[in-house]
């Protein structure tokens, strides 16, 4: 796993070898970045944003970002081994004064935010076998976090999330292999 593009270009980042973290393969967060970067239904741009890495992992989301140049990512992650990895790749590259690490279960975080800034990207990356992110997500939308343009990025497995087409507003949606990756906007 590596950063893909921005100052900290094919930097090599720690990630769990446990079973338990599914790492989001790079070929996808690639796809996931031009996606952003060139939709035209997108609004957002990742320079100088603010940025919220749910279920962060080893964090290769948000610190992709910052190679971007985002200009603060909040990480949450409640896996020890995770979370180990990911305070290691923020202290490698030097980026603690332009990320926050929460130790802690994802639902409850946004629950009891009190964000000093708005949030204009939401990478919520959930293991498969989680079905909470419907309530995380409604949630985020009580809890107003987000800039009025914003777009969350949601990744789960193909297939797995057919009622989202229902209830959310979706603005982008892409296949990789076993990953289904959505571009949400809640407003």
């Amino acid at each position: 796993m590596r950063i893909i593009t921005g100052k900290f270009r094919n930097k090599k980042l720690y990630f769990p070898k446990n079973l338990k973290t599914r790492p989001l393969k790079d070929s996808v967060r690639e796809n996931i970045f031009n996606i952003l970067e060139h939709s035209n239904n997108i609004e957002i741009k990742i320079k100088n944003s603010s940025v919220l890495d749910l279920y962060a992992g080893a964090g290769s989301f948000g610190l992709e970002c910052l190679s971007r140049e985002a200009s603060q990512t909040f990480f949450v992650e409640n896996d020890e081994d995770a979370l180990i990895n990911l305070k290691k790749n923020v202290k490698d590259l030097k980026l603690e004064n332009q990320t926050t690490v929460y130790f802690m279960n994802v639902l409850k975080f946004i629950q009891n935010s009190n964000l000093k800034r708005k949030i204009d990207l939401i990478f919520l990356d959930p293991p498969y076998r989680n079905d909470d992110y419907m309530k995380v997500i409604k949630t985020i939308k009580e809890k107003d976090i987000l800039n009025k343009k914003h777009i969350i990025v949601l990744h789960r497995e193909k297939g797995s999330s057919d009622n989202l087409m229902k209830n959310l507003d979706i603005t982008e949606n892409r296949i990789y292999g076993r990953s289904e990756i959505f571009f949400l906007k809640l407003f």
